[in-house]
């Protein structure tokens, strides 16, 4: 079955950096759009960013964008999440999510897979 599995996530100070990776088994990676969303406490899952299969074309989120870098590497089964300028805003459980087409990338419910996620804390 399809299993995507993140790390990286920490606590850290405002406006330090964290890397997230996610990665995927039981699918054919290059074949699946991947995305990161994210969820505080009390609200609903936010899309923060999304690449295509080759990695070339990517798409972000509004509040993350200019300080999120979303990348992949199609030989580890692996997407990436560079984060930079934290903030305390940013504090979240990050999830990664793997969907076959590119559209409605920002769409929770357009994604049929997903990781357990992994939490992010930025303290201010």
């Amino acid at each position: 079955q399809v299993q995507l599995v993140e790390s990286g996530g920490a606590l850290v100070q405002t406006g330090g950096s964290l890397r997230l990776s996610c990665v995927a088994s039981g699918l054919v990676f290059p074949n699946y759009v991947m995305g990161w969303f994210r969820q505080a406490p009390g609200k609903g899952r936010e899309f923060v960013a999304a690449n295509d299969k080759s990695g070339s074309v990517t798409a972000y989120g509004e509040s993350v964008r200019g300080r999120f870098t979303i990348s992949r590497d199609n030989t580890k089964y692996t997407v990436y999440l560079q984060m930079d300028s934290l903030k305390p805003e940013d504090t979240a459980v990050y999830y990664c999510a793997a969907k076959p087409t590119w559209g409605a990338k920002g769409f929770a419910n357009s994604y049929p897979h997903w990781g357990q996620g992994t939490q992010v804390t930025v303290s201010s």
